[in-house]
This record gives C-alpha cells, structure tokens and sequence, in this order.
C-alpha cells in the first residue's frame, strides 16, 4: 500500500469526509463486521477487550480465518484480562489458518494485585484494508450470552459505528504501533534483541493506509476518532465530554455501562440541568460486578438534586457507551466508543470513541436511545433514592470507598 501523510491527529477537530453508520448489538455488528473482512484484501488489524468464541462470536473467528486462510495479513490482539489466553483449539485453528495473535498485558501469577495491570486495552477497534473503520463498545460476544451469567432472555444493549473516511487512517496507525511495541516487548524478554529493535522502528514509522470513500454509505459527514491512552491522550475522551456538556443548550442523553463520573463532568451535568438543560442518563439496571454497581450510586443525589433524569435499563445488560446532545438543534453532537464514564475508562484504560456533528446520525441514536428509556427503562424516584434502604447504603458506601483507595494506590485524582 502508498503511505500517504497523517490524515488527522487524534483528539483534534473533526474533518467533514467520512460516512458513519450506527449499528445496534452484534446483530447489526457482527455481519456488518465479517461482510468487510471476507471483502478484505491485504491487512485487517483487530483490538478487542473480549473475544468469546460463544454462539455468535465464532462467525467472527471464522471470518478471520477465512481472511488469513487467503493471504489476508491478519492481525488480532485481545485483551489479557477481558479475553486471557485463548481457548487452545481456537488457538490453534487460529494459527493453522495464518492469524497473527497477541495478547495484551497478560497477567503474571500475582495478577490484578499490581496496580500497572490495572491499565488494560478495553478499546474495540477493527480496521479493514485501511479504508473501513469499526469502533464501539461492542466486544465479540453473543448478544444472548454472558460468560459470568449464562444465556440472557434479552440481547445486550450496545452500539457501533462503521466508518470509513481520514479517520482510519488515525486509527490504523494506533493500531500499528501497539502491534509493534507489543512485538517489541516479547522479543527482548525472550532476549531477542536484535529483533525487539526492527519491532520497535517499525512501531515508530506505523503505516497510514490510503483512503477510500465508501459511495453506498450515503452523504459525507464531520466526524474524528478520540482516543485515551496513558502517554499523549490521558484526558481527551473526558474533556470532549466536558466541553459538549458545555455547550449543549437543549438537551443531553448519555447512556453508559460502568457511571461514575469525577467532579468536572458531574459539575458540568449539573450545571446543563441548572440552566435549562434537559439531562437525561441511561444507566445500567441489573446488577453485574459489586464495584461498578454499588460504587456509581452514592453520585446520583447531586444530579437528582439538580433535576437530572436517570433511567435504569432492565431487560439486559445494558453495555452502551454512547451520548447524543442537541440532536435536533443546529451544532447535533454524538458519540459511540469503548469508554464508560467511570475511573477505569477514564484514568487506565486503552480506549476509542468516534465522534460525529451530523444532524441524522444524532437523530438515529437519540430515537434510540428515547426508546430504550421509555419501553425498557425505570425512570429512578429522587425520594425513592434518598430513603433507599440501610443496607443498600451502606454497601454503595463501601464499593465508593475501595474505588477511592484503588485510585490512591494507583496515584490517580478523579
């Protein structure tokens, strides 16, 4: 492939060339996904936090190794916590077809008990042959699986985008780099150095693939991919937030798996409630893991105080991590990403959102979003809230506290 230069850096404003379409659960995502892999010709580069090979999660296996099988370099890294090492058949399907795999800070026998493993790739990012982008919150597992709860009676609530314009290029080119220095990494604790060394210049001079426009994906819209790393993007994912909040003058609708925000971005809810904002949240209502579930509830007073709507998703796992502001005013804003607005996402994790100004894609995820809060959602009574009982308290006391002092042996203010 022809480098061509670096198309747009991340975090910095959107460039108007792209077409972006919003896909709802692997049953939007999944065939989207291996339609552009069995169309692909040279290269397909696959982050995922969790890779279950469960029901509908195989095709996407399959898919890969259809790709690999006729020349594809394929390349796929999975994330040592979410995913660990993966099942040894797939494993060796995987290798005998040609995929290239890797696996993200593998933990090492004291585990999550060193605070730096805490700091995992929880990205999901695909890009196909350079020209397509996949990017989102949605992992390769079955809509109607969970591999701590078992099957589900309702599919998963989450969402995607395929994208294609100069923002793959930006994606591509972060992909590459943490393959290489991944590479690096391995080769000189096996002590090769001479090959750590090639992996670690072809990690600085990561290739940008060249672009294509995807005529069949309709109008061109403004749209950039916002990444969160712990080097040069510690903060723009939050930020971007912060300053959409900012500005939104109608309306606010996020919907979010793991809610715990800081200080700044609960102030600025706040203040969007304050001055006339209609603030609606979409947050998660089944219970799931102690910390996300106990630890985000002692932050919903002020925001009630403040008039902000909080809807609780019960039908599923909700998994989404996506907002929508002034959809239907003239600067439309919205996001679909990997990252929650809590201290993991925010402070730790590898993550990726996309982030579009366009009035009909805002319109898409708000309509929604509208409908999962009216037909799936309990909208939370503040007086229900603050007489909820002891117990209950007491244990969102508990799990805000141990959040707290992670984030103090970790070194992180929130």
């Amino acid at each position: 492939m022809r480098r061509k230069p670096f198309a747009q850096a991340p975090g910095t404003g959107p460039a108007d060339d792209h077409q972006v379409r919003l896909l709802q659960g692997a049953e939007e995502f999944f065939p989207a996904l291996i339609e552009a892999m069995d169309a692909a010709m040279a290269d397909i580069q696959f982050e995922t936090y969790i890779f279950d090979f469960t029901g509908a999660g195989a095709s996407v296996a399959e898919a890969l190794m259809r790709a690999a099988a006729r020349g594809v370099r394929t390349h796929l890294v999975v994330d040592g916590v979410g995913t660990g090492a993966l099942p040894k058949a797939w494993a060796e399907q995987l290798q005998a077809a040609g995929v290239l795999c890797s696996v993200y800070s593998p933990l090492g026998p004291l585990g999550l008990l060193l605070p730096h493993r805490w700091r995992r790739l929880h990205r999901k990012l695909c890009v196909v042959d350079g020209r397509v982008l996949f990017c989102g919150g949605i992992n390769v597992l079955d809509d109607f699986h969970d591999p701590n709860h078992g099957t589900l009676e309702a599919p998963r609530f989450d969402f995607a985008v395929r994208a294609t314009g100069s923002l793959v290029a930006s994606a591509s080119d972060t992909m590459d780099q943490l393959w290489w220095r991944m590479q690096a990494v391995r080769d000189a604790r096996q002590r090769r150095l001479p090959e750590a060394l090639r992996a670690l210049r072809a990690a600085s001079a990561a290739r940008h693939a060249e672009q294509g426009g995807d005529p069949d994906a309709g109008p061109p819209v403004r749209a950039t991919l916002v990444l969160r790393d712990n080097v040069r993007n510690r903060s723009r994912i939050e930020k971007a937030y912060r300053k959409a909040i900012g500005a939104a003058r109608h309306e606010v609708i996020i919907a979010n798996a793991y809610f715990m925000p800081g200080g700044k971005l609960r102030r600025a809810l706040v203040m969007a409630a304050r001055r006339g904002v209609r603030v609606r949240l979409l947050l998660q209502g089944r219970y799931e893991y102690f910390m996300q579930y106990h630890a985000a509830r002692p932050v919903y007073g002020a925001l009630l105080e403040a008039g902000v709507e909080i809807y609780e998703y019960a039908p599923s796992f909700l998994h989404a991590k996506v907002a929508v502001i002034d959809a239907q005013g003239d600067r439309p804003w919205a996001t679909v990403g990997s990252s929650n607005l809590d201290p993991l996402s925010l402070l730790l994790a590898r993550e990726a959102n996309v982030m579009v100004e366009d009035a009909a894609f805002a319109i898409d995820l708000r309509q929604r979003l509208v409908h999962a809060m009216q037909h799936a959602g309990r909208r939370m009574d503040p007086a229900r809230y603050a007489g909820r009982p002891l117990r209950q308290r007491v244990l969102d006391r508990v799990a805000f506290g141990l959040m707290r002092l992670a984030l103090w042996v970790t070194g992180k203010r929130y």
